[in-house]
């Protein structure tokens, strides 16, 4: 991924991704998207619970993965570890050299916000992730969705729970610029989204978000949309998301939260980030910006004097 500089990028990117950059996590995710079922239970486990690992044995991975110690066994020989102690051992490893420059992160945080309120310690929490995101941000894979998009037949996008929100405002952002886009969710649930996307085709883009706590709902319709040929952009926050393995194209958004169980200020500024990009990356797209504001302009607040009275005329004449 691209990053500004090596040590600001480190000093503020996600653990889980930090973490999945990693030799060790490169290899985890090798068996998740290759491996066995049970060899993929594993590494799922070990990518989203890695601190918790460090002070379990192997019979206690064994039940929380439901596979026996052997194939716990089998799996830290495949990836090249002599035995369970091993691999723990480089897990740990790994671990303190992803939550240094975390734990210094926390630490200004509660310096700055004196007791560490939760309204402050929430504020500080959703500047730090915008600026993980912003940080991680692979600039070459947002460029080959701004592509996608503009190519596609049809936008389909999709959020559950709060994500539903994200995914409203995507496609609000996303109508002046995209011949079709349906939000798929809208107000109807799993049975309407599944509707929606019935008439999906490989011409078409599915941009699906999700965070945790994930949707299965959303896992579930993204696997029905790629099986059909469309493209999958996820948008979520760590490489051990199963959006991410379903996905032709990702973007993380940071969503750490003290409290919550995830937060929505960084995928909000990625969504933006995005339009944005799709919005310059032609000049056509740019007329069409400008021809919105002058069509709605007389409909805004702080409009021209002008404007204002042709409303007032207009207005007078219906009630005639």
């Amino acid at each position: 991924m691209k990053k500004s500089s090596p040590d600001s990028s480190r000093d503020f990117a996600s653990p889980a991704i930090v973490f999945a950059q990693s030799s060790l996590g490169q290899a985890l995710l090798k068996v998740l998207a290759e491996g066995s079922a049970s060899h993929r239970a594993i590494a799922d486990y070990l990518l989203r619970n890695h601190v918790r690992v460090t002070a379990i044995g192997i019979e206690e991975l064994a039940d929380s993965c439901d596979v026996s110690t052997a194939t716990i066994s089998r799996f830290v020989r495949d990836i090249g570890f002599k035995n369970y102690a091993a691999m723990r051992a480089e897990v740990a490893a790994t671990l303190q050299s992803v939550l240094q420059p975390v734990d210094k992160l926390r630490s200004n945080m509660v310096r700055a916000s004196g007791a560490a309120a939760p309204a402050i310690d929430s504020l500080e929490h959703a500047a730090a992730n915008v600026l993980a995101s912003s940080q991680a941000l692979d600039t070459g894979e947002l460029a080959k969705i701004v592509k996608r998009l503009t190519a596609a037949r049809a936008v389909y996008v999709m959020g559950f729970g709060l994500s539903a929100h994200l995914a409203a405002m995507l496609s609000l952002h996303l109508q002046p610029f995209c011949p079709h886009v349906i939000d798929v969710v809208t107000h109807g649930g799993t049975e309407v989204a599944a509707g929606n996307l019935a008439h999906v085709t490989d011409k078409d883009v599915v941009v699906v978000i999700s965070f945790p706590r994930y949707s299965i709902d959303a896992i579930r319709l993204a696997s029905f949309a790629r099986e059909r040929g469309a493209c999958i952009v996820s948008i979520t926050d760590s490489p051990a998301s199963a959006l991410a393995e379903l996905a032709s194209h990702v973007l993380y958004a940071q969503a750490t939260h003290p409290i919550l169980p995830s937060s929505s200020s960084a995928a909000l500024a990625v969504i933006e980030a995005l339009v944005a990009s799709l919005m310059v990356s032609n000049k056509d797209n740019v007329a069409k910006a400008a021809r919105l504001t002058d069509a709605i302009s007389a409909w805004l607040d702080g409009g021209t004097p002008a404007a204002g009275k042709t409303r007032q005329r207009t207005t007078h004449k219906n009630k005639l």
